[in-house]
């Protein structure tokens, strides 16, 4: 094993694009639809055709889609039945839980995944009696890939294959892992 000081090692800066921002959101939201006819009550409620894109919005991502919202309900006294249709917009902003403020912003693109596609969890007829009052959750996880700058260390000696176990000045080592913030780390 051979050991290398602080003076035989040299560092260099790469550019790379890497991911310096990352977040997620769970919303629950309410919207009301009114269907042609005074419903007496729901048979059923779902969420369909679910669409949407990311942008930068400064240390946040917007989560811009719509989505059509189906409600098949009766009416009449429960005589007759209709489906209502509706297309619904949303904009969910995702704080950046996690953001490397020394990306160059000039690089940066978004993407969002939804980790939970929009869903009905309840439908009731309105107090009014005239509409559809449906409660949907959803969630979003985001990325902001932009490039940045890694700094790695390199040897100036040719290093054999049997010399792979290296002691970088174990001197120096003063413990620095535990400030480490296991949040951040990711198991792939």
């Amino acid at each position: 094993m051979s050991t290398y000081t602080d003076r035989d090692l040299q560092a260099r800066e790469i550019i790379t694009k890497a991911v310096c921002g990352k977040g997620r959101k769970f919303s629950q939201v309410s919207h009301t639809v009114v269907p042609p006819h005074a419903p007496t009550s729901i048979l059923g409620a779902w969420i369909i055709n679910n669409q949407y894109e990311a942008q930068k919005a400064g240390e946040s991502v917007e989560v811009v889609g719509t989505y059509d919202i189906n409600i098949w309900y009766s009416y009449d006294k429960n005589t007759k039945t209709d489906v209502a249709k509706e297309t619904v917009s949303y904009v969910d902003t995702v704080p950046l839980s996690y953001l490397d403020k020394k990306h160059r912003g000039i690089t940066a693109e978004v993407s969002a995944l939804a980790t939970q596609e929009p869903n009905c969890i309840e439908a009731v007829v309105s107090s009014s009696g005239t509409g559809v009052v449906i409660r949907v959750e959803r969630e979003f996880k985001v990325e902001l890939v932009a490039e940045t700058k890694v700094r790695v260390i390199v040897s100036p000696y040719d290093l054999d294959d049997e010399d792979k176990n290296l002691d970088f000045d174990a001197a120096a080592d003063d413990g620095d892992y535990e400030d480490l913030d296991p949040d951040l780390l990711e198991d792939n």
